[in-house]
């Protein structure tokens, strides 16, 4: 399995963008998926995951609100839409999958997969 983000770019505070992750060589249908970012010189952190059947969704705190997950099964992509961007939000923004059921899926070790990342800087 391949995943490829994409979407990432320059906005300025309280614009907004969409994020995209496409999976390839394999179905999504049957994975939760997850959004990770990494600012320089911070560790990277859990932004928001849903669940394989799309039923349960979470977000980080900071995030809630303003960012919303979702998914096109037929497409094997995941979204990331992001509004009202602040500037804590650049990082690079990492998609990731798993088969894993039953794990905690804001936490980085549960998934297998992971895509190349995106970068998204906000000027303030």
């Amino acid at each position: 399995v391949q995943l490829q983000a994409s979407g990432g770019g320059l906005v300025q505070a309280g614009g907004a963008l969409r994020l995209s992750c496409v999976a390839s060589g394999g179905t999504s249908s049957t994975y939760a998926m997850g959004w990770f970012r990494q600012a320089p010189g911070k560790e990277r952190e859990f932004v928001a995951s849903l669940s394989w059947s799309g039923a349960t969704k979470y977000y980080a705190d900071s995030v809630k609100g303003r960012f919303t997950i979702s998914r096109e099964k037929d497409k094997n992509t995941v979204y990331l839409q992001m509004n009202n961007l602040e500037p804590e939000d650049a990082a690079v923004y990492y998609c990731a999958m798993t088969n894993a059921y039953g794990l905690d899926l804001t936490q980085a070790a549960p998934y297998r997969y992971w895509g190349q990342g995106t970068l998204v800087t906000v000027s303030s």
